[in-house]
């Protein structure tokens, strides 16, 4: 149940683009056609999917202070995390060269539509969000941390296979001057970033019930209590 709610948290709630405004140059750049925003959707995913979790056994085993106690003793005062950013961004920066050579091998043509853009995942803030998020939230497990890095990039990959159709059917529209280009793209941006967090209502649901039952559970066990217990628990009960 933790898993599946933090794969559909990641995906509509913490959204990259829509809560966080990570990765909104390639966003809004890659997404005027949808084959270019697929694309680029997927090796976004595979980056994330690969990363978070690297990242992950980067954090727990070396970075953190007192990580390195599984070398002896010796080893466990020692703080690295300050290496975070670099250890990271090296880890991205490899599995996006790995990505492009892929890419550029089997589909030349998407590799020249999505141009620079495509090395540029490297430095993409919502790649090097996903390994910071995982950080600062400390997920407790290897399994957790690769759910939440596939999520965070189907995330993505939704926000901006979404945009790239709307901006294809919008250009037979008739849109006011004033709005057309950036403007209409962000005025739908907004709206559909209201739709994906109304969905945090669906992973929220039924918690204002648990004080109550705490009350309860509270009064009934005051059976096993003194005589003097049971007095003040009685006044209480004819309070209410």
């Amino acid at each position: 149940m933790e898993h599946i709610e933090l794969f559909f948290k990641s995906i509509f709630i913490d959204n990259m683009v829509f809560a966080t405004f990570l990765g909104m140059c390639s966003y809004l750049a890659v997404s005027k056609k949808v084959s270019t925003a697929v694309g680029l959707g997927a090796a976004v995913i595979f980056v994330l999917a690969i990363t978070v979790p690297l990242n992950w056994l980067l954090d727990q085993y070396l970075l953190q202070p007192g990580a390195l106690s599984w070398l002896g003793e010796e080893y466990a005062a020692y703080d690295l995390s300050f290496l975070s950013f670099i250890m990271f961004i090296a880890t991205i920066a490899t599995m996006v060269q790995l990505v492009e050579i892929v890419v550029e091998k089997f589909s030349p043509s998407l590799y020249n539509s999505l141009g620079i853009f495509l090395p540029l995942i490297a430095v993409n803030c919502a790649i090097l969000g996903g390994s910071l998020f995982m950080q600062s939230r400390e997920i407790p497990t290897l399994g957790l941390a690769t759910v939440y890095g596939v999520g965070s990039g189907i995330g993505w990959f939704l926000a901006i296979l979404a945009i790239a159709a709307i901006r294809e059917k919008i250009r037979y529209s008739n849109v006011p001057p004033a709005l057309r280009g950036l403007g209409i793209t962000f005025i739908i941006t907004g709206l559909m970033a209201i739709g994906f967090m109304s969905f945090g209502g669906m992973l929220t649901g039924g918690d204002e019930d648990t004080p109550v039952e705490e009350k309860t559970a509270t009064i009934e066990s005051a059976d096993d209590h003194t005589e003097d217990e049971k007095v003040v628990v009685n006044n209480l009960k004819d309070n209410e």
